[in-house]
C-alpha cells in the first residue's frame, strides 16, 4: 500500500463488502482546513490526566505488594490495550467481526481498565476521524502536531467542526448491544512497524484507513507485531469471536493497482 495514502475500499465487488459496516466512507469533498483555531484548554482534564499518571507511577514504585512489578505493569497494559484495540476499535467502531456475550463482557472490562472516554464517545470520535481524516473535523487531527494527535486533543475544547460533524455520524448500532447500553495516495495515515509492536498491531494505519472493516487491521506482519489479531483468532477457535471480516488478496491487489503509488510491498 502507498505510505501516504485515503478512500475506503468499498466501491468494489458486492461480495467483498460487509453489509454490517457502520463506519462511514471518507468524505473526499471535505478537505480544506478552516484556518487557525485557538482552542481553550480544559484544565480539569489536564490536571486529571497528569494526576492519574503521577499516582500510578508512585503506586507502582512504592506499594510493597507488587512483588513482580514488571509483570503487573505488562498485564495491566495488555488487558487495557486489548479492550481498546479488539473492543472499541475493531469490534464496536468497525464491526470487523462479531463476538459472543462472554467475549463482549471481557472486552468491556478490559476497555474500562484502559481509563479512556465512554465507549460511545470513543466510537463516535473514531468514526468521525475516519470520515474526515486530517481535517478540522478530525478530533485528533495530525496536522495540529504529534502531541495534539496523541494526548493534546483530550486537554482542550473540540474544534467546532468536530462537534458539528460528530452529530452527523451514525452510532445507533451501539444501542443495539445490551451490554453497551448498560489504502490511498490522497490520505496521510502511514505504516509504522514499531508502533504496531507497541500498540498491539495498530501500526498499519494506511492499510486500516483503506480497509477499516478488516478485523486484523493489517495486511503485513504476524502475531509478533499484531497481538490483537492473535487474541481474536484464539477466541475465534472457541467460537467466541466469529464472522471475522477480511479482504481477499484479489481485492487488496485491485486496490493497490487502482489507488496505490507504487510503493506497496508484500510479506
Amino acid at each position: 500500500m502507498p505510505p501516504n495514502n485515503t478512500v475506503i475500499a468499498t466501491s468494489l465487488p458486492v461480495e467483498e463488502i460487509p453489509v454490517t459496516v457502520k463506519a462511514p466512507k471518507f468524505d473526499t469533498s471535505y478537505r480544506t482546513l478552516w484556518g487557525s483555531f485557538k482552542t481553550p484548554l480544559i484544565w480539569i482534564n489536564i490536571i486529571g490526566i497528569f494526576s492519574v499518571h503521577l499516582i500510578a507511577m508512585m503506586g507502582f514504585i512504592t506499594f510493597p505488594y507488587f512483588t513482580h512489578k514488571l509483570t503487573v505493569l505488562w498485564c495491566n497494559a495488555s488487558f487495557g490495550g486489548f479492550g481498546v484495540t479488539a473492543g472499541a476499535h475493531r469490534l464496536w467502531s468497525h464491526k470487523s467481526y462479531k463476538a459472543t456475550v462472554p467475549l463482549r463482557l471481557i472486552l468491556l472490562m478490559c476497555y474500562a481498565m484502559a481509563g479512556q472516554n465512554r465507549l460511545y464517545e470513543w466510537v463516535r470520535d473514531h468514526r468521525v476521524h475516519h470520515k474526515f481524516s486530517e481535517t478540522d473535523a478530525d478530533p485528533h487531527n495530525a496536522n495540529r502536531g504529534f502531541f495534539f494527535a496523541h494526548v493534546g486533543w483530550l486537554m482542550m475544547r473540540k474544534h467546532p467542526e468536530v462537534l458539528r460533524k460528530g452529530k452527523q455520524v451514525d452510532c445507533s448500532d451501539l444501542f443495539e448491544d445490551p451490554l453497551v447500553v448498560a489504502f490511498e495516495k490522497k490520505i496521510q495515515p502511514v505504516e509504522n512497524f514499531m508502533v504496531s509492536i507497541v500498540a498491539m498491531g495498530e501500526g498499519w494505519h494506511n492499510y486500516h484507513h483503506t480497509f477499516p472493516w478488516d478485523y486484523k487491521a493489517a495486511e503485513l506482519g504476524n502475531y509478533k507485531v499484531n497481538a490483537t489479531t492473535f487474541l481474536l483468532d484464539m477466541f475465534a477457535k472457541i467460537g467466541w469471536a466469529y464472522d471475522l471480516k477480511s479482504p481477499s488478496d484479489k481485492l487488496i491487489q485491485q486496490t493497490v493497482e487502482n489507488n496505490g503509488d507504487g510503493t506497496h510491498c508484500k510479506q
